[in-house]
């Protein structure tokens, strides 16, 4: 019997199926293990084999650097604890603070349990949200940008702040980039994007986020907000 297709909506319901089942699922692997790395590595491929059991996808590989690759599909998986949710990306070039990373990113939020008696581990998946490529910018960078255009900036003034920010590109390419700016101001986005040999992706404000923003769903939520 031949598989449907994955899409981003059945993407987005089988994420939420995942949580609420794993959260669930007390797991001997995890047990112990302290690197998030690992976890996330672990979760990652569980999922994807979840996916591919049901559903007619493409899973990438480290050439294509995203896990699902497929134009219509276009979506990172991120794994990471609420005790720091953060992890890294590929650094393609300055642009993706200001224009975002130019895929969707899918990000699982977990709070891990040990058990000590019975030797195995719950991860309680306490967030889950799917962001779209357009909101996967900078959130101080592309708010300061919008700002300064509203303000009536010009190309030198953008291009000074792009320079204070220490942005990983030289004069010549920061001068480009305002020019481009002027003329497409970016979306707001809602990551927080560290300056890195990768870029370091943060996702506080996004698992703590108290309005609904377009764009952004929330599949998985269990934070409480203050």
């Amino acid at each position: 019997m031949e598989k449907p297709a994955l899409t981003i909506p059945a993407l987005i319901n089988e994420a939420k199926q995942f949580c609420e089942s794993e959260s669930l699922t007390s797991n001997d692997y995890l047990f112990g293990i302290t690197d998030g790395k690992a976890v996330g590595t672990f979760i990652e491929q569980k999922f994807k084999n979840h996916l591919t059991a049901v559903y007619s996808v493409h899973i990438g590989n480290a050439a294509s650097g995203i896990d699902l690759p497929s134009s219509d599909i276009l979506t990172d998986i991120k794994v990471t604890s609420i005790r720091q949710p953060q992890s890294s990306c590929p650094f393609k070039d300055a642009r993706q603070k200001i224009y975002g990373l130019g895929y969707n990113v899918l990000v699982f939020v977990y709070d891990k349990t040990d058990d000590h008696q019975m030797k195995t581990s719950i991860l309680n998946f306490v967030s889950c949200t799917f962001i779209e490529k357009e909101r996967t910018a900078d959130y101080q960078t592309t708010l300061a940008l919008r700002q300064m255009i509203e303000n009536k900036a010009n190309t030198d003034d953008i291009s000074a702040y792009l320079s204070d920010r220490n942005l990983p590109a030289d004069d010549m390419v920061l001068f480009q980039l305002a020019e481009q700016i002027l003329q497409n101001p970016p979306a707001q986005g809602y990551l927080t994007i560290s300056n890195a040999l990768q870029w370091r992706l943060q996702y506080g404000r996004i698992v703590t986020m108290q309005n609904q923003i377009e764009g952004i769903t929330r599949i998985i939520d269990k934070v409480r907000k203050t």
